[in-house]
């Protein structure tokens, strides 16, 4: 894209140094078409090439903040307003993602990669879920889903893409009226209160989080199921008991790959012989570390696998892989109907929750629609069983015409 070329927008010279860092900083992330705006207003950006958005510096010492750990920093200087992005936030963060600038270059992202191992707790990930049931109503849908909902008509809105979602989950499994169905990480309870409502199965749900097992308590009793769904709060590491069927859907970015045998281990005590399973995951095409600010201010600990990673799960208990569904464009929509009604209530998560808080957020919904449009994240389903369970048909058609209800 050729050297960066300096422009003056102001009477005031800015540091040589200054200068010269916001030249380099350019260079290292591979002269993306942007244009940095110094905090004297001076403006350097690539030769030749229109910028896609302006990042405007509101402090002095940015600029060598971004150059020692550029992700980080970012994410920490636009959350506090000391960043500001003038254009599309998304379309940026899609380019930085196609340039690789996400996984970060710098010292400390060096000396990270050598001596730091980020690990995730269950204190950590309730911090995350436990921001407030009014928080998540404000901008999920009805049934309280956060993970990728399924688009099976292109005018689906999000509260009928989710409820697709989770009948297509149930199809696959082909649950059937009095079965016992386990659930490790149920969220809000919204995938356990449809599989017993409508596929007539018996539920217990693992949940770590008191906040959202509350809620699920809630809807259960509301529909008269409680005798039906059985909530229980622990780790998925303590499950208990037989089951027909398992799923788990938006846990095992949260599991740790150092545990993914411990999983394995789990639903291999869990499933009976003709037993059946469920994961669905964010993933990868190849095995990368996560977005280093992701990780230290939103997720702590979280990692997207890939596909290879995940049979770490299922190979060594022997289970058979059925069928593998990539949804990643159903991922896009799904973000994109979040980011629109999230940033539809921005005064009110503002006066909820601060300014900060509201522009993380804007940021980490930004950046992960970005990194699902480039392919970067992937969103997998993979259904397994054990290797004689002989229930499944000959064709996917049933999953797509077998509604029960």
């Amino acid at each position: 894209m050729g050297t960066p070329e300096l422009t003056v927008d102001c009477k005031r010279n800015p540091s040589p140094i200054e200068r010269f860092g916001a030249r380099y900083l350019l260079k290292a992330a591979k002269n993306p078409p942007v244009t940095l705006i110094l905090s004297n207003g001076e403006a350097i950006g690539g030769a030749g090439v229109a910028p896609v958005v302006r990042l405007r510096l509101r402090r002095r010492d940015a600029v060598f903040r971004l150059l020692l750990d550029p992700v980080v920093c970012f994410g920490d200087l636009y959350s506090r307003e000391e960043l500001e992005v003038e254009g599309d936030l998304t379309r940026f963060l899609e380019h930085m993602y196609r340039l690789g600038v996400d996984r970060g270059f710098g010292l400390l992202p060096t000396l990270r990669a050598i001596f730091q191992r980020l690990r995730v707790d269950n204190e950590v990930l309730t911090r995350h879920y436990d921001l407030g049931n009014d928080f998540y109503r404000l901008w999920l849908d009805r049934a309280m889903q956060y993970s990728c909902a399924y688009y099976s008509t292109p005018g689906s809105d999000l509260d009928q893409a989710q409820t697709a979602k989770m009948d297509h989950i149930c199809r696959k499994l082909r649950l059937a009226p009095g079965e016992r169905v386990i659930e490790a990480g149920c969220g809000w309870g919204g995938l356990a209160v449809h599989m017993a409502r409508r596929y007539g199965v018996r539920v217990i749900a693992y949940n770590i989080s008191s906040r959202q097992l509350r809620f699920a308590h809630r809807q259960a009793a509301r529909l008269g199921l409680s005798d039906q769904v059985e909530f229980v709060q622990d780790d998925y590491r303590n499950i208990r008991g037989e089951c027909d069927a398992l799923v788990s859907v938006g846990m095992l970015e949260h599991v740790g790959k150092e545990r993914y045998s411990t999983l394995g281990g789990v639903i291999d005590r869990c499933l009976t012989d003709r037993g059946r399973g469920l994961i669905h995951s964010i993933g990868r095409v190849k095995p990368a570390a996560t977005n280093i600010w992701i990780n230290k201010r939103i997720f702590q600990g979280v990692h997207a696998p890939s596909l290879q990673e995940v049979m770490a799960i299922l190979e060594p208990w022997s289970f058979a892989v059925l069928d593998i569904e990539n949804l990643r464009p159903h991922y896009v929509k799904t973000l994109e109907a979040w980011l629109q009604r999230f940033e539809a209530i921005q005064d009110r998560i503002v006066a909820d929750h601060g300014p900060q808080f509201f522009r993380a957020w804007r940021l980490y919904l930004c950046g992960s629609l970005a990194a699902f449009r480039v392919g970067d994240l992937q969103l997998y389903q993979v259904l397994f069983s054990r290797p004689q369970c002989d229930r499944f048909p000959l064709t996917r058609g049933s999953v797509y015409t077998d509604f029960q209800t």
